[in-house]
C-alpha cells in the first residue's frame, strides 16, 4: 500500500497506473471500523484499485469540541486498510487540503432542509465542499458510502450530478454491531453505559417498521410512537425522528405522500451524538 499526505505525492503514485484504470474510491474521517472495511471490499470486487482517503474535514462540523474530540489512529487504519487490500491511502493534512478558505456554496436542491440539515446548518455544504475536492483530486469512477448517513449519501449522489462528475456513487449497506448498533467511529466516544443503552435505537427502528406493515398508523404517527420508546431509556435523548421521502428528504405525514420512506432518527447517547435510519412501508396485498 503506498501512502500519500499531499496532492503531488497522489498524483505521482497514480501516474504510475494508466489513464483508463478503473478506480474505487472510499472517503472516510478515519476510526475505522468493520463497517469502513466492507466498502474497502466493495470497492476491491468493483475495481482495479482502491483508494482511500482519511481526513477529518473541518468545513462540516459545527462545533469545535466536536471536531477536536473525534476518534483519530492514523496508524492502526493504515494496518487496516493494507490488510483490506487497499492500494493508496490519501491522508493530508488540513492546510494541504484548504491552503486557502473554502467560500463555495453549492445548491443542494432542498435535500437540506431536514433532518441533519435543519439541525447543522452549514453541515452539507462542508460535505459538498470536501467530496468535491477529493473528486478532483482522486478522479475515480466509483465512490462508496455508506446507507447509516442516508441523507448525506442523497445529498452526495445530488451534487455529483449536477457537477457533471463521472462518477458512479455505489450505496452500501449500513453494517451493525451483534446487537444491532449501527457501526460509527463515534461509538468509541460512548461510556460503557451508553454504549449498553445505545442499541435501543435500531430496536425501536425494527418496531417502526414491523408497526408500519400493519398499516394501523401513519408515518408521523410512527415516528412519535418511535421517539417515545426510544426515550423510554434514561440515558438516550432523541434531537428528532423523521420519516422522510427517500428520493426528496421532505418531512412525509401520510402513506400516499411518498413512494419510498427513510424514517431518520438522531440522538444523543450521553454527549456523544448518533444517528441512524430504516425503511418503512406497509403491506401490499
Amino acid at each position: 500500500m503506498i501512502t500519500c499526505y499531499s496532492i503531488a505525492e497522489y498524483s505521482k503514485a497514480i501516474a504510475s497506473f494508466s489513464d483508463d484504470t478503473l478506480i474505487g474510491f472510499v472517503p472516510t474521517m478515519g476510526a475505522l471500523h468493520k463497517g469502513h472495511i466492507s466498502l474497502v471490499q466493495r470497492a476491491r470486487d468493483k475495481s482495479q484499485i482502491v483508494v482511500v482517503s482519511i481526513f477529518v474535514n473541518p468545513t462540516q462540523f459545527n462545533s469545535h469540541k466536536d471536531l477536536e474530540s473525534y476518534p483519530r489512529n492514523l496508524a492502526q487504519d493504515a494496518t487496516l486498510l493494507e490488510r483490506a487490500g487497499t492500494d493508496i491511502l490519501f491522508a493530508p493534512s488540513v492546510e494541504e487540503m484548504y491552503p486557502n478558505p473554502d467560500s463555495r456554496v453549492f445548491e443542494l436542491g432542498g435535500l437540506d432542509n431536514t433532518g441533519e440539515g435543519r439541525r447543522r446548518p452549514g453541515h452539507f455544504n462542508g460535505v459538498a465542499q470536501i467530496v468535491t475536492k477529493l473528486f478532483d483530486i482522486i478522479k475515480p469512477k466509483y465512490a462508496f458510502f455508506g446507507e447509516k448517513d442516508f441523507q448525506q449519501l442523497s445529498i452526495i449522489k445530488y451534487i455529483t450530478e449536477k457537477q457533471g462528475y463521472p462518477v458512479n456513487i455505489i450505496p452500501c449497506p449500513t453494517l451493525r454491531e451483534d446487537e444491532g448498533l449501527a457501526m460509527s467511529s463515534r461509538n468509541l466516544l460512548l461510556t460503557n453505559e451508553h454504549r449498553e443503552a445505545a442499541p435501543e435505537i435500531y430496536r425501536s427502528l425494527l418496531n417502526a417498521a414491523t408497526l408500519a406493515k400493519k398499516g394501523t398508523h401513519s408515518p408521523r404517527d410512527i415516528a412519535e410512537i418511535t421517539k417515545k420508546e426510544i426515550e423510554k431509556h434514561p440515558l438516550l435523548k432523541v434531537e428528532y425522528v423523521e420519516p422522510l421521502d427517500s428520493l426528496t428528504m421532505k418531512e412525509v405525514d401520510m402513506w400516499e405522500d411518498a413512494a419510498d420512506i427513510q424514517l431518520c432518527v438522531a440522538l444523543f447517547a450521553g454527549e456523544v451524538r448518533l444517528i441512524d435510519n430504516i425503511k418503512i412501508e406497509q403491506n401490499v396485498a
